[in-house]
């Protein structure tokens, strides 16, 4: 609570006075009863000259103004007060409580004594008198040689709520717009000081409401914030003292918020946005998503933003842009459904604005069944689809996939009798693997029940509905065919050995009754070889070794790796018997054994190979 200081008329020129008469307020009761009823304090005002007992001492009530003297060796201040219970007094210099010492001391009568005053002792003594019903207080000025005094606080008083204050200068004043303003520039001074009011130094006209020391500023508006300066004159000099008033405005809601746009500009249109209100706003969104959520608060001084997250500070991953007043949720999935609210705060008062948060969720549906799987009969069941939903929507099933999916029962349908049908059974094996033959098969009328039992039925019931199936057809009239082959041909191929060539001979295909056709039509017969191996005497060998360059002694092949190897065999004797007038005694022989099928020896010559 701040302490309002009374003004006391005639206060600065109240040395002048000669009469010593003696105010005391008509509430207190001078009585000697012994059952005085409670009272709050009420302290004696004295509104007669401060006493010179000598030249020295000077002794004073309140209310006065004293001036120090050189010759001044005592000042005493009497404070007298009546309230019941008995009020206690207490002493305060200029708004702080005076601390006693060997020359500031307190009498037995509460009277404050100060012994050698000085310089530093100048100001206004303020008693205090306090019970359990209240409190009063007056005070008193002590100033050299008649120099203004004005009575100044270092106080800071806010008000949010009243429709008046009064402070007294020096006092920071912070108020709500059209609240009455006074401001008390309480002055002691001989010979009294003339007070003129300043407004950021500039002199405020008459047309200013002023009136003893007071300085009145109604229905209060941002205009009129700024510096109030108070200046005191008199012969002995001036002295000023100032107070700052400042107009607040309580955080007030807005109906956009224009950094919200700009920045929703930037995110991208897969960014949501909305703006938090003091009723309460909904965001309904899917999972995954990202968020701007916007504070549009106004006020003077501009308030301070504060997000809580389910009444709690934000402890999730987020972003704060454009000074606080937007929050950015990256991923909205790292939260859950709950209510995200801006605090608003600044010297004038609060506001909350409100928003929740919905995220929609993946969901599996059942609402879609498959068709029926028979149209009578007892067989027919429908299948139930599941479908992944957001927000009724169907999307991708892989998003529902860590959603359990429900159970999923066959839906029994068309279970009915079906009409008269041919049954059928499946053929019989054909009577002829090729050149046409014959397959069978029963046909029959049925009708099967909604129970699963076949019924037998009159071929004409089955005729009416369809026509008879056939139960006999012609099978694999493909041609039969085989392999054939020519004969061998003679034994004269490459030679693969000593004395052993290839023969070839003709594969074809061709039907029974010797038509060939394509070979495609026997792939799936076993086809005849049509190479093979043949005994020869026109291919010839020798031995071939290896053997080391120096000592000609066989060595292991490998060591002749590094050569190509000289063929073992080639072909030889190739001109036909029947030429031959080059040929005598023993070769003559050996062609006439070739031709008669014979095998004649022959000795080589054994010269170095």
């Amino acid at each position: 609570e701040y302490p309002f200081h009374r003004h006391v008329s005639g206060f600065t020129s109240s040395l002048r006075m000669s009469s010593a008469e003696t105010f005391i307020p008509t509430s207190v009761d001078l009585g000697n009863g012994l059952h005085r009823p409670p009272q709050k304090p009420a302290i004696l005002r004295k509104i007669s000259a401060a006493q010179q007992l000598s030249a020295s001492e000077v002794v004073t009530h309140l209310g006065q103004t004293v001036v120090l003297a050189s010759g001044t060796l005592s000042v005493l201040l009497h404070c007298e007060a009546v309230g019941n219970p008995k009020p206690t007094i207490s002493w305060a210099k200029n708004g702080e409580e005076v601390k006693y010492n060997d020359r500031l001391l307190l009498q037995p009568d509460d009277s404050l004594q100060i012994l050698a005053p000085v310089e530093a002792d100048v100001g206004f003594y303020a008693c205090n008198a306090s019970n359990a019903l209240g409190s009063d207080s007056v005070s008193i000025a002590v100033t050299l040689a008649g120099k203004p005094l004005i009575k100044a606080s270092r106080a800071t008083v806010i008000n949010t709520e009243s429709p008046a204050v009064t402070v007294d200068i020096g006092t920071v004043v912070k108020t709500i717009q059209k609240a009455n303003v006074t401001i008390n520039c309480q002055v002691a001074g001989v010979p009294e000081a003339e007070v003129t009011w300043f407004k950021n130094k500039v002199k405020l006209s008459s047309t200013h409401h002023l009136h003893d020391g007071l300085l009145f500023i109604s229905n209060v508006s941002l205009s009129d914030q700024g510096l109030y300066s108070c200046k005191a004159a008199n012969l002995h000099g001036e002295v000023t003292e100032s107070s700052q008033l400042l107009v607040l405005e309580p955080p007030r809601p807005l109906p956009y918020l224009e950094d919200l746009t700009a920045v929703l500009t930037s995110a991208g249109p897969s960014t949501h946005s909305v703006l938090t209100s003091p009723s309460g706003t909904k965001l309904t969104i899917s999972p995954g998503s990202s968020a701007l959520i916007g504070c549009a608060v106004d006020g003077h001084p501009t308030p301070n933003i504060t997000w809580l997250y389910c009444g709690e500070p934000l402890s999730l991953q987020h972003q704060l842009l454009a000074a606080g007043r937007i929050l950015q949720i990256l991923n909205v999935s790292d939260f859950t459904d709950g209510e995200f609210s801006c605090l608003a705060q600044n010297e004038a008062g609060s506001l909350t604005q409100i928003m929740s948060l919905a995220i929609q969720e993946y969901q599996w549906s059942v609402d879609k069944l498959t068709a029926c799987s028979a149209s009578c009969g007892h067989r027919g069941v429908q299948l139930p689809q599941l479908r992944c939903l957001l927000d009724g929507a169907e999307v991708n099933a892989s998003y529902c996939r860590e959603t359990p999916k429900p159970s999923l029962q066959p839906i029994a349908c068309n279970r009915r009798d079906c009409p008269s049908l041919w049954m059928v059974t499946s053929w019989s094996p054909c009577t002829q693997s090729c050149g046409g033959g014959i397959q069978m098969r029963r046909v029959t009328c049925q009708r099967l029940t909604a129970k699963g039992s076949s019924v037998p039925m009159s071929n004409e019931a089955c005729a009416q509905v369809s026509k008879r199936p056939v139960d006999t057809q012609n099978c694999n009239r493909q041609p039969c065919v085989e392999w054939a082959a020519s004969s061998w041909g003679q034994c004269n191929g490459p030679c693969i050995g000593s004395r052993l060539a290839v023969q070839h001979r003709h594969i074809f295909c061709q039907t029974k009754d010797g038509t060939s056709v394509s070979s495609d039509q026997c792939s799936s017969l076993p086809r005849p070889l049509g190479t093979q191996n043949c005994w020869t005497d026109v291919c010839g060998s020798r031995r071939v070794d290896c053997v080391h360059i120096r000592t000609n002694k066989p060595v292991m092949e490998h060591h002749c790796s590094w050569r190509p190897r000289p063929a073992n065999w080639q072909r030889c004797n190739i001109t036909p018997c029947e030429n031959g007038t080059l040929l005598g005694g023993g070769e003559a022989e050996r062609c006439r054994s070739r031709k008669e099928g014979r095998f004649v020896s022959q000795k080589c010559s054994t010269g170095p190979c």
